[in-house]
């Protein structure tokens, strides 16, 4: 079960996925920005910290090309019990959020999103490629490819040196 899928793709841009209403979003809009994918949950021990630190990034990076992309998910306890929009409104009135709160997915099973096989293929964590928890993060470089992936205890800023690194400014 934590062996890696196989994924023919080689970048994080090559992929598509859904919006909270349900629209595609072609992940190529995020070329040339450093990415910070996050699966998100509203009832999670780690939701306000987490949420807090991603805003605080995201304030202090966005304008030098650190993008946040937050996929909300219900695998963990059913810690993310609404719809999509409930999800990316909880996180934008909340926390203030103005990065990008996708449409809910799956990070593990049989139905696992796509772009997730992809992030897991490329970074497995302290469990084989299996997602552990909400709030595990990976940190995509501006072509696309996987940097690193931190687990959920990980603080979003404790990585902030990695962010500047991969924008280019340590």
């Amino acid at each position: 079960m934590g062996a890696a899928e196989s994924v023919s793709e080689n970048s994080i841009h090559e992929f598509s996925v859904k919006d909270p209403k349900g629209r595609d979003v072609n992940l190529t809009t995020y070329k040339g920005k450093v990415l910070l994918v996050v699966n998100v949950a509203s009832k999670c021990g780690f939701t306000n910290s987490n949420y807090t630190q991603l805003t605080e990034l995201y304030s202090r990076y966005k304008d030098k090309g650190l993008e946040i992309l937050a996929f909300p998910c219900n695998q963990f306890l059913k810690q993310e019990p609404g719809n999509s929009l409930e999800a990316e409104q909880f996180a934008c009135t909340r926390y203030k959020a103005e990065y990008p709160i996708f449409g809910k997915i799956r990070v593990n099973g049989p139905n696992t999103a796509p772009v997730y096989k992809f992030l897991k293929a490329n970074k497995s964590g302290f469990l084989g490629s299996r997602i552990k928890w909400n709030f595990t993060k990976f940190l995509v470089d501006k072509e696309g490819k996987v940097l690193k992936r931190y687990g959920p205890t990980t603080s979003p800023l404790s990585i902030e040196n990695d962010i500047k690194r991969a924008l280019g400014e340590a």
